[in-house]
């Protein structure tokens, strides 16, 4: 179905802005690359930014999607927020967070099963304050 993992992430990122764009968030950035890292989708929802880890997992088995942001990632996403936060004047007055949106099939690819957490960690968790 995806010539690569990198056509794969796209398309579940494409799916998850999407449904987070019906519960009401704005894209900002879909993508980030720098230095630091990278992040998957960043997003305001009203007056805060939020930076999005998109995770997609054909089934939960090994403890599930809601395992799968070690705190070495955390810590990549959130040096590479502050460095969005750092180059981007216009949003380093909004509050941020960092979201983890888990995808599941249901069915099939045809029917996609979403669970989104707020505040999945803070800059205090992957060890940035």
């Amino acid at each position: 179905m995806w010539e690569s993992r990198k056509d794969k992430g796209l398309y579940f990122e494409q799916q998850a802005s999407g449904w987070l764009q019906q519960k009401g968030l704005k894209p900002v950035q879909q993508n980030y690359h720098c230095r630091s890292g990278e992040i998957d989708l960043i997003m305001l929802d009203k007056n805060t930014l939020c930076f999005i880890e998109v995770k997609y997992r054909k089934n939960n088995a090994f403890g599930g999607t809601a395992y799968s942001i070690p705190v070495s990632k955390q810590q990549k996403i959130t040096k590479a927020a502050l460095t969005f936060i750092t180059s981007q004047k216009k949003f380093q007055q909004h509050n941020y967070r960092f979201d983890a949106l888990f995808i599941t099939p249901e069915d099939s690819l045809r029917k996609l099963s979403f669970e989104w957490i707020q505040n999945a960690f803070s800059t205090e968790q992957s060890g940035y304050y």
